[in-house]
């Protein structure tokens, strides 16, 4: 989504600035091309979340925060979603329950491990 990665670029962008920080200086932190930060920053490239964790970490920020930041301001100008019909397709009458009564993925399992162990 185009928003989304408008967003982080300008999040990023702010925190740089706010520090008074060059695109060389963090980028060198980061070690990133100044280049592609400067396309980041202006939402022209898609980071990937190792891209954005080590930009972060060159800013002295959390990804957390920084996420949750866009996140807030995406729930500001995201459009509500399409109702959503109350009929099951034919075929999916087998599928396994949701909310409270479904099992928990084992990604969100591996995930926990992994920041378990970070």
């Amino acid at each position: 989504m185009a928003v989304l990665r408008t967003l982080l670029g300008e999040a990023l962008r702010t925190t740089r600035l706010r520090q008074h920080r060059t695109l060389r200086e963090v980028s060198g932190a980061a070690q990133v091309s100044l280049g592609y930060l400067s396309e980041v920053e202006r939402g022209q490239k898609e980071a990937s979340s190792e891209l954005l964790a080590s930009i972060c970490r060159a800013l002295g920020v959390r990804l957390s925060d920084v996420l949750r930041d866009v996140s807030d301001t995406l729930s500001v100008i995201e459009p509500d979603p399409l109702p959503v019909p109350n009929t099951i397709p034919v075929g999916l009458a087998s599928v396994e329950p949701v909310g409270a009564d479904a099992p928990r993925p084992r990604t969100l399992d591996r995930m926990r491990d992994v920041v378990a162990a970070a």
